[in-house]
């Protein structure tokens, strides 16, 4: 009887594990994206917030670029082409403001940042046709 009971804890036990592990990595992979909300609050807050949201811009256009460099590689069309242009961190800001102010009807404070950042990089680094 006893074992009985200790097999069915353990696997009752496992299945929730397994269960919470897997809500846990969806929970966790579901924060990963920023929203714009969510980045105007941080360059809001504090005396870094600023500077951090800046470092965020950059790691998101860096980011951006290389998943979409992956995406060619693994066969799609290119979206965006540097032609030899140099990428600078510091551009991160400018296209990320350009493009919220360019298609501000467009964009809602819920977005992801990596959506306007990927559509600015794709206008302003366009693919010739």
């Amino acid at each position: 009887m006893r074992c009985n009971t200790c097999k069915t804890f353990c696997s009752t036990w496992l299945t929730r594990t397994a269960v919470l592990l897997v809500l846990g990595a969806s929970l966790a992979t579901a924060t990963l994206a920023m929203s714009i909300r969510e980045l105007r609050t941080l360059e809001k807050s504090g005396k870094q917030g600023d500077a951090y949201a800046s470092y965020y811009l950059v790691g998101v256009m860096e980011g951006s670029v290389e998943s979409l460099a992956q995406s060619v590689r693994n066969g799609a069309a290119p979206i965006v082409c540097l032609n030899g242009r140099r990428l600078e961190p510091q551009n991160a800001r400018s296209l990320y403001a350009t493009e919220l102010q360019r298609n501000a009807d467009l964009y809602e404070a819920d977005m992801p940042v990596q959506l306007v950042l990927v559509n600015a990089l794709a206008t302003v680094y366009a693919c010739p046709q």
